[in-house]
């Protein structure tokens, strides 16, 4: 069994049980509406971890990982901070509001853009050559950070590229690796993009298929609600893609080249954000107040089972010399197909979960729209590393004796 502690102060159920109180992080009043990790250089003697959380209250607050105590707070903002993106190479940070702004890790505003949209700045990522791409609604915005004088100290931000090939609100927005990115709409539209010179690689619209489904009208229905086609997460490593589709988490084998794994109705609600954890695991949150952590585990599959394709085969993953609708009869000679198993669910929140940050040595950080941000750890994990700190104190003191 998978044991978790919290903290912030609650019971939490299922397979987190209840452990040490970790941290109470408390200094926003409204929903969290963003949070980044923001690791120091290695030229830096203070080696701590620090994470950035944004608010609709219109701060944005530095936490100290290890000791959980707020650094500093920024409260000059005149909207809402919707994103936040660090970038570590440059060490400055950046948020996305109605304006484009980019602080240093002294928190001073070194420079910013002029009011973009009401709407304001959904989501932000990293591009090469000190780049970067801005969600506006349905429009993707291109900024280039620059030194404002040779030898200054100061940067400047302009606008590149406005491009408007979507066709609704852009949800997601992430690095696919250092060639490309992808975004997903609210509709289900996902465009694959060069990360060089911002080019469409690919398009498409629908990731559902109806004739993948046994229940033809039950799915053309589904698809006619734009909750339940909406992409709002994606996340991926060097032999799977992660993608949050309305309620369901798909898994996309690179090397396989076809979907091996998917959850349809892995919450509730919306899943708002995923990641990937180490040892074939995936993290998701959702609308519906919940956390749960899942095992991509292999399994015989000796049945007829539809394993959908959609967007996959843009990308020349899928196999085209067979129809859309394909079901697998028995596994190939060396295949398997995978299952998406509930192992975790983490529930200590009151409301939506809206996103979180994972660290391998810190454990996790959720936030949610009921203002409150829990640090959990891995009770496994947390139990080895106090015996390992015991047995090296008794060692220290002299009084462990390895006779017998």
């Amino acid at each position: 069994m998978l044991r978790w502690l919290i903290g912030g102060g609650r019971e939490p159920q299922g397979l987190a049980e209840t452990g040490e109180k970790i941290f109470e992080l408390h200094g926003h009043t409204q929903k969290i509406t963003a949070i980044t990790a923001f690791p120091s250089l290695d030229s830096y003697e203070d080696k701590s971890q620090w994470i950035l959380t944004a608010s609709a209250d219109r701060t944005v607050i530095i936490w100290d990982c290890d000791t959980g105590r707020q650094v500093q707070k920024v409260s000059c903002f005149h909207s809402t901070v919707k994103c936040l993106t660090v970038l570590q190479r440059l060490d400055v940070w950046l948020s996305g509001g109605s304006d484009l702004c980019v602080w240093n890790r002294e928190l001073d505003l070194l420079c910013k853009t002029s009011h973009l949209f009401d709407t304001g700045i959904s989501a932000l990522i990293e591009l090469p050559k000190n780049c970067v791409a801005a969600a506006v609604g349905k429009e993707l915005i291109i900024f280039r950070l620059i030194s404002s004088t040779e030898g200054s100290v100061g940067w400047d931000v302009l606008e590149v590229k406005r491009i408007l090939d979507h066709q609704d609100n852009i949800l997601s927005l992430v690095n696919i690796n250092d060639l490309n990115f992808v975004t997903g709409s609210h509709i289900g539209e996902l465009i694959v993009w060069d990360a060089l010179d911002w080019t469409v690689q690919a398009y498409e619209r629908n990731f559902w298929d109806p004739s993948v489904q046994l229940d033809k009208q039950q799915e053309i229905k589904l698809c006619q609600k734009p909750n339940e086609i909406s992409i709002h997460h994606f996340t991926c490593d060097e032999e799977y893609l992660f993608a949050a589709v309305g309620r369901g988490l798909y898994v996309y084998n690179l090397q396989m080249k076809r979907v091996i794994a998917f959850q349809k109705t892995a919450h509730d609600s919306t899943v708002l954000h995923i990641a990937k954890l180490p040892n074939r695991q995936l993290i998701s949150c959702s609308e519906d107040g919940s956390v749960r952590i899942w095992e991509l585990r292999e399994k015989q599959q000796l049945t007829a089972e539809p394993v959908p394709t959609g967007f996959f085969n843009m990308w020349g993953f899928g196999r085209v010399n067979k129809p859309a609708n394909q079901t697998i009869k028995k596994p190939q000679e060396n295949g398997t197909v995978c299952s998406l198993e509930l192992i975790g669910d983490l529930i200590g929140h009151s409301s939506s979960v809206e996103m979180f940050l994972y660290f391998e040595d810190h454990g996790l950080v959720t936030c949610s729209a009921d203002h409150l941000i829990i640090l959990w750890k891995n009770g496994e994990r947390e139990s080895g590393l106090r015996s390992l700190r015991l047995f090296q104190k008794l060692e220290d003191d002299g009084d462990l004796n390895l006779g017998f």
